[in-house]
């Protein structure tokens, strides 16, 4: 059978299982990326494993979540971080250097290669045909001591693209006009493979913008292939000798084909509070803007900015709108700052933030109350912003640009004459931010400041599961509303007694007590539970709580990861009826647990407040049940060695 460029990849690096969808598969990974919010966790596992050195080909630990400094736990986890990597063959991007996919992309994604990283926007160096995927932190532990990556064989969906896009059109209409079709439940279990003639017109940047955005899709991954504008940017990057060609076979068979016309396309913009909220622009003109954020992973390039200054060159932002600006890492900081596009900001009016992720994930710049924020970015759950009832659209930096002009929501294309952009023909390449290994590793100290803990271990589940449903939530609910992120909770990443304090209370204020009194308990949630972010606090803090059990109508699929890993049995609802019956405070009980999940994918829950019971299903492995009864990944791996074959 002709292949995809997926199946291509895969089939290189397949260690175990067969390549048949939804069957679980093992593969060999390259490169492994970690940032500071997920890293600390990440490496705090990595140690517990007792491995002296990363196996893989590439390992790079990035500090670009918690770079706001108001007390001593993010700087000491900086150093933390430093000396770990220094001492176990870890490659340390420095606090300044930049957000981790935007500058993974430029040094270090390879054509053909696996890349797993503890960010869920791992995906975006599939913008240079690279197989990027997202995961918990402890799976990219496993992988930096030589251990491969299990997932399940995913299905592969060509998005074919067709024509070039108009002026003033963007590659954000283009994810957004996906995420409008697919919603954020559409890419569960598949790779988003891009293909057709309107590929060739897309510069690597603008394949980075929907790479990245594949993530909101649920996507495993995205990817594009490598091809004549993959070879151009890493010339421009000076990495011409790691490029290869790669692209699917011409008569590859896909499990799905989707057709965008790119000259058809308008621009789109996505609404409060999800990012498949997404409408032609036209239906929202008009309504006054508070706020304008351009940068974070996603559009922060220097052809982003420079298209932003290109459109406010000479003017000055409205007076109702505050401008921020985030360049996406500091090649492209250096860029602007020499280019003059620095300078247009600037006098634009302006705000120019460090390259940090910053205000996506809450970390300043929260938007005033009931004000509208237009961002740049790629996430608008409820809250993350970091102000309550939040008023978050999604939308392209040409039409972040012309509503911050203008002060209301605006249509670019009303401006006039387009604005266009050539891509560098050479990137200013300093790597002076980016530490190698210590030579000598013996001879480093890991530095460990107070706010870091002992790893909290998982034990392996009693044969009768028995509590309280101790939250019931609807469908979507984002490892946001789970484990909150922002400025208050994220520099407690590597303290689970002080972080599990603020699960769930962006829903339910009461719910760590609540938990801690009841002695834990089970979650009932909705439909795609724990979309978003692939921070595992969001299960491990429920663990230290004492959550048993998490039983929803379907799961995102590295939260639903997360949770086996740190011993938390993930149910589905087998009907629809029996998650309508279930209320927050009944009682339920899951009998003969061991048993059950080895013989049959499917199980009895009595609900005892009611005196009645249903069926639920779970989708493990063979491998993953050995893992769940182990209590955990880590145990498991102590057990049996599984971690720690090259």
């Amino acid at each position: 059978m002709r292949k995809s460029l997926t199946h291509k990849i895969i089939s290189e690096h397949l260690v175990s299982g067969e390549m048949v969808p939804g069957e679980e598969i093992a593969i060999s990974i390259d490169q492994t990326l970690t940032q500071d919010a997920t890293g600390t966790m990440a490496y705090l596992q990595f140690e517990a494993m007792g491995i002296p050195r990363v196996k893989t080909k590439l390992s790079v630990s990035y500090v670009d979540h918690n770079m706001l400094q108001t007390g001593f736990e993010n700087a000491d986890d900086h150093r933390f971080l430093q000396s770990i990597a220094a001492k176990y063959g870890i490659y340390f991007s420095r606090p300044g250097n930049g957000i981790c996919h935007q500058v993974h992309l430029e040094r270090f994604a390879i054509p053909g290669q696996t890349l797993l990283g503890s960010d869920s926007h791992t995906p975006m160096s599939g913008a240079l045909g690279m197989l990027a995927i997202g995961a918990g932190g402890l799976d990219v532990a496993v992988a930096m001591g030589g251990g491969p990556y299990y997932l399940a064989m995913p299905r592969v969906t060509l998005v074919r693209l067709k024509g070039r896009l108009r002026p003033w059109v963007s590659a954000k209409d283009i994810i957004l006009e996906l995420l409008r079709r697919l919603t954020v439940k559409g890419g569960t279990g598949k790779v988003i493979e891009y293909g057709g003639d309107g590929v060739a017109s897309l510069a690597v940047p603008q394949r980075g913008t929907m790479t990245n955005m594949g993530a909101e899709l649920g996507a495993t991954t995205s990817i594009f292939p490598s091809d004549e504008q993959s070879r151009i940017f890493m010339r421009a990057q000076g990495r011409v000798k790691n490029w290869r060609p790669l692209s699917a076979d011409p008569d590859a068979k896909y499990d799905e084909v989707v057709e965008i016309d790119l000259s058809s396309l308008d621009p789109l913009i996505a609404k409060p509070s999800n990012p498949d909220n997404v409408v032609p622009l036209k239906e929202v003109e008009g309504i006054p803007v508070a706020q304008v954020a351009v940068g974070s992973c996603n559009n922060s390039s220097y052809v982003d900015l420079a298209t932003v200054a290109a459109v406010l060159k000479g003017k000055t932002v409205s007076p109702r709108v505050s401008l921020a600006v985030t360049p996406g890492s500091r090649q492209v900081f250096t860029m602007i700052a020499r280019s003059g596009v620095l300078t247009s900001l600037v006098r634009s009016g302006a705000r120019i933030l460090e390259s940090s992720c910053g205000p996506c994930i809450g970390m300043g710049q929260a938007p005033p109350s009931d004000g509208v924020s237009i961002r740049t970015f790629n996430r608008n759950f409820p809250g993350r912003s970091g102000t309550p009832n939040d008023k978050v659209y999604l939308a392209s930096p040409e039409v972040a640009a012309a509503s911050a002009l203008t002060g209301v929501i605006t249509d670019p294309r009303k401006l006039g004459a387009p604005v266009v952009i050539e891509q560098p023909k050479r990137y200013l390449l300093d790597d002076s931010m980016i530490i190698p290994p210590s030579p000598e590793p013996e001879k480093v100290e890991i530095i460990r400041g107070p706010n870091i803990k002992p790893l909290p271990i998982a034990r392996p589940p009693e044969d009768i599961i028995r509590g309280q449903v101790l939250i019931k939530v609807g469908d979507n609910i984002s490892t946001d509303h789970i484990m909150p992120a922002g400025a208050k909770v994220l520099p407690l990443r590597s303290n689970i007694p002080a972080i599990s304090e603020y699960v769930f209370t962006r829903v339910d204020q009461a719910f760590p007590e609540r938990a801690k009194k009841l002695g834990g308990g089970v979650i009932v949630g909705g439909g795609n539970y724990g979309q978003g972010s692939s921070r595992e606090h969001a299960a491990l803090a429920p663990m230290y709580l004492g959550v048993k059990a998490v039983v929803a109508r379907s799961f995102a699929r590295i939260h639903w990861a997360n949770l086996v890993n740190f011993g938390i049995v993930p149910l589905t609802f087998v009907s629809d009826k029996d998650y309508e019956r279930v209320e927050q405070g009944d009682e339920l009980e899951i009998p003969d647990l061991h048993a059950a999940i080895q013989k049959s994918k499917r199980l009895k829950v009595k609900n005892l407040t009611k005196g009645s019971e249903f069926e639920a299903e779970h989708a493990l492995s063979e491998r993953q049940v050995g893992i769940l009864l182990a209590g955990g990944l880590l145990n498991y791996i102590r057990a049996s060695g599984a971690g720690r074959s090259a």
